[in-house]
């Protein structure tokens, strides 16, 4: 268990507005949404015709990675969502460090034992680019909500604050 203190508390509600209210932020959750557009599309379309045309053994490990990539997008579009709703004021920033907001289904998602053997284009292309994506949105999660500040809160600070609450001020 992380041990937190208002100080760190309080660097970590910056960090998550500030993510929330940037450019790489517009980016991540532009390049996210429309990977989860593109990835449908292709599941109902292209994908659906091409996995007819498969051997059973890549049939089934075709319905395994699709899985897979469906799992890894909808939980990197969660978390997007919730950094959205961050940046909307619909949420405080300190509301979104509860686990339940937290990128999961890790060990789903980064299957590395996956088979790719005789599997379209396509699935592999779009696995690759959401693998990449997944990456990037698990970075910035424990950055913000699992590292500990990289600078040390100050503990003047804290017990100064600590004062001014006991006394009133």
């Amino acid at each position: 268990m992380i041990y937190r203190n208002e100080a760190s508390d309080s660097w970590r509600a910056g960090v998550i507005a500030d993510f929330a209210g940037s450019e790489l932020f517009d980016r991540t959750f532009q390049e996210g949404m429309d990977l989860v557009e593109e990835t449908a599309a292709y599941l109902d379309g292209a994908g659906r015709q091409e996995s007819k045309s498969l051997s059973r053994n890549a049939a089934l490990a075709y319905a395994g990675e699709s899985m897979r990539l469906t799992t890894r997008l909808m939980q990197v579009a969660s978390w997007l969502l919730v950094q959205r709703a961050v940046r909307e004021g619909d949420i405080p920033p300190e509301a979104a460090c509860d686990d339940r907001y937290r990128l999961g289904a890790e060990e789903v998602c980064r299957n590395e034992n996956a088979t790719t053997e005789d599997l379209p284009a396509g699935l592999l292309l779009l696995t690759e680019r959401s693998e990449r994506l997944y990456e990037r949105v698990r970075h910035l999660d424990r950055r913000m909500y699992v590292e500990e500040p990289t600078e040390a809160p100050n503990p003047v600070a804290n017990h100064l604050d600590r004062l001014q609450a006991a006394f009133g001020r």
